[in-house]
């Protein structure tokens, strides 16, 4: 065997180990990302368990009662509650890290 084969092998499977190992780094990243969308996901679909709970409860308690007031307000208020944004901002998405200023301060007007 000449040392140039030797040399171009090595080459080879140097290359071929770089190549590889880029592939493993892209893998890595969709994993997180479809791990993180899963997670996310699980959060919404425990929280419109709870909203189809509440909703249930809500429609017993209304029918035995006479007297509704502000029906938009108290839609808006239970949607804060269950952990979704009502500020014009982020209307709509999950509230993940606590409780969310615009939100609190539209709720108080």
């Amino acid at each position: 065997m000449d040392k140039r084969d030797v040399f171009g092998q090595i080459d080879g499977i140097v290359e071929h180990t770089g190549q590889l190992h880029e592939e493993l780094v892209a893998f890595k990243k969709r994993i997180i990302i479809l791990i993180e969308e899963n997670k996310r996901l699980s959060i919404e679909n425990q929280q419109l368990r709870k909203v189809l709970k509440m909703d249930m409860n809500a429609d017993r308690e209304e029918k035995g009662s006479s007297i509704y007031i502000g029906e938009g307000y108290d839609n808006l208020a239970r949607l804060y509650h269950e952990g979704f944004h009502i500020c014009n901002v982020y209307y709509g998405h999950l509230r993940t890290e606590g409780d969310c200023l615009f939100c609190l301060s539209f709720l108080n007007k």
